[in-house]
């Protein structure tokens, strides 16, 4: 029990209340991410769209999902990580609304498209708040647990969803737009913003001008924005190659469902160990075993026929997702700029737009043209490929994170008052809990 204890309170502990206000907030969130999970079923079966209507408009909550992305990244920084999350979220439930009220084609469409894009103009900001308010040294386990909170809801939300489309889909377009409204007013009442205004950059300046083109000549970054997308476009596969393939093999969708949501509860039950488990290592080496084992997870299902074995691939490749994320979330928030902390989340979060709406359609034409054995195998030499990849590229990377850590030193011949050098000082140290209202 005293084993249990420490373990809890060295996972748990020591994080600051602004960052339970947000881990509270993603919970509720994502207790109610109902229409995500429902919304193609609701369109072919409630309202008798075709599979290519139906495919038409998820593709444009895609497309809003990108534009928001890169919107909500220059917001963060510009205007605010604060007010940006609250627009985002009451956007969102807005859009939720019209959505489940909307009747013709255009209507709906156009309601996908603005839900997509306030939905995720959200992410670059609750990014840039978690980077803003946890310290460096806590950041892995903090990612851990927000990422543990995501899964949790997610699943749970799965179940709430069925319950509530058995009485009337609309309940869930209703219960999804309560809960962000939720979301935002938790954020609201409790949380500060926590954008340092004038954070110094070399040369004294602070969000700079041509920001974007900035983080497009950042090779080291986009590299890593690379490799996720890479990765993104296997992992995506899950939603939309396996069930076409598990259906082949005389699978029913209840059982792809059951054999997909293992992929929640490993993570429920097992991520929360994760943070202990790297502490210490190097992260190049801890996202090249994970690309090993999702390559290995993924590149099983070639092999696959009946729903054991699905089930067992499921939770290898979970395993890599699981080791991935907490080490992919820290070296975003080492490789961001202070002053670019939204864009830089946007720009990353741009890649999972882009898998989004590109890996079902290489998916398709691989498993059409060269088979489903050929998809499966290809996952896993992109898996191999991004190890290597994560090898050869994590030197620079660690060395480009070592140098936004230093302080900006001024040179000696320059003449500071104490008062401004004491706060230029305050603006460049590492971001330091944010007290919450």
């Amino acid at each position: 029990m005293r084993t249990v204890r420490g373990w809890f309170r060295e996972t748990t502990g020591g994080l600051p209340a602004t960052f339970w206000y947000l881990w509270t907030g993603t919970l509720i969130n994502r207790l109610g991410s109902f229409v995500v999970i429902f919304l193609a079923i609701y369109l072919t079966q409630e309202r008798g769209f075709s599979e290519l209507q139906a495919g038409l408009v998820l593709g444009l909550w895609g497309a809003g999902g990108a534009v928001g992305t890169t919107a909500g990244g220059v917001l963060t920084d510009r205007w605010g990580r604060k007010p940006t999350l609250i627009t985002a979220h009451v956007g969102a439930a807005g859009m939720m609304l019209a959505l489940g009220f909307a009747r013709p084609l255009w209507a709906v469409a156009a309601g996908a498209l603005l839900l997509g894009l306030f939905a995720e103009a959200a992410r670059p900001a609750f990014g840039a708040m978690m980077i803003d308010v946890v310290p460096e040294r806590d950041r892995l386990r903090a990612f851990s647990l927000n990422y543990w909170a995501v899964n949790l809801g997610f699943a749970s939300a799965a179940v709430l969803a069925g319950f509530a489309a058995e009485v009337d889909y609309l309940l869930l377009f209703v219960v999804d737009a309560a809960t962000t409204l939720a979301t935002a007013l938790v954020i609201f009442v409790k949380v500060r913003e926590t954008r340092q205004h004038g954070v110094a950059r070399a040369g004294g300046a602070g969000v700079p001008r041509g920001a974007l083109r900035t983080i497009l000549t950042d090779r080291v970054y986009l590299g890593f924005v690379a490799l996720n997308l890479l990765s993104a476009l296997v992992f995506l596969q899950h939603i939309s190659m396996l069930p076409i393939a598990m259906g082949e093999d005389g699978l029913s969708t209840s059982t792809y469902g059951s054999v997909i949501a293992l992929n929640g509860v490993l993570i429920v039950f097992g991520q929360l160990f994760v943070p202990r488990l790297i502490r210490g290592r190097s992260r190049s080496h801890v996202l090249a075993l994970a690309s090993v084992v999702m390559g290995v997870g993924f590149g099983l299902t070639a092999f696959a026929g009946v729903a054991w074995f699905y089930a067992l691939t499921v939770l290898i490749w979970t395993l890599g997702e699981m080791l991935s994320s907490p080490s992919n979330s820290t070296l975003i928030a080492e490789l961001s700029p202070a002053e670019m902390r939204g864009r830089y989340q946007g720009v990353f979060s741009l890649s999972w737009q882009l898998a989004g709406a590109t890996a079902p359609i290489l998916g398709g034409l691989v498993r059409q043209e060269a088979g489903n054995v050929a998809l499966w195998l290809g996952c896993a030499a992109i898996g191999g490929v991004m190890a290597a990849a994560h090898l050869l590229s994590g030197p620079a990377r660690e060395r480009r994170a070592v140098a936004l850590r230093q302080p900006v030193v001024e040179p000696a011949t320059v003449l500071v008052p104490p008062v401004p050098q004491a706060a230029e000082a305050a603006a460049t140290a590492p971001a330091e809990p944010t007290p919450a209202r």
